[in-house]
């Protein structure tokens, strides 16, 4: 099963609760009082985000984290790839993929095209769009079934 970890979700919400409070500088305890994460994992996010460019951090008294840029322009490619790395579902897939079967493998180029696939989707989905909560839920076919994701109701 492909999914992200907790902590890469756990980045999301922070994510969402800056882009909710764009006009204020966000303290990691305001951030974890808001959101309900734990105050040394929200620092440890928040500095990874940093790094990633994703937020801005300010030093000092009145100091905190606010988002790098608008909502609509970090997409959730830019979140997995902060806090996770880059999309790989086959270890050919990466870009420093290492498969010892790699040069006799029929099925490698088409595992790196859904890779692709992912990818773009990933990149399609910004964090404006994860803020909407009204969103449309979306059909998949699966082996040629449709699956319906479900929604706990909100």
């Amino acid at each position: 099963m492909l999914r992200i970890s907790k902590l890469t979700d756990y980045g999301t919400v922070l994510l969402a609760h800056l882009a909710e409070n764009q006009v204020a500088v966000c303290s990691a305890a305001d951030v974890a009082q808001a959101t309900g994460i734990a105050v040394p994992t929200v620092s440890k996010l928040l500095k990874s985000l940093a790094r990633a460019g994703l937020v801005t951090s300010t030093r000092g008294a009145n100091g905190g984290y606010r988002l790098a840029r608008p909502p609509q322009q970090i997409s959730a490619a830019d979140v997995i790839d902060a806090l996770e790395g880059p999309v790989s579902i086959t270890e050919c897939s990466s870009s420093d993929g290492d498969c010892e079967h790699e040069g006799v493998c029929s099925v490698g180029g088409a595992w790196q095209r859904i890779n692709v696939a992912i990818r773009r989707a990933l990149d399609d989905v910004t964090l404006n769009d994860l803020l909407r909560s009204n969103s449309p839920v979306p059909t998949f076919r699966f082996a040629g079934l449709p699956i319906n994701v479900e929604t706990n109701g909100d």
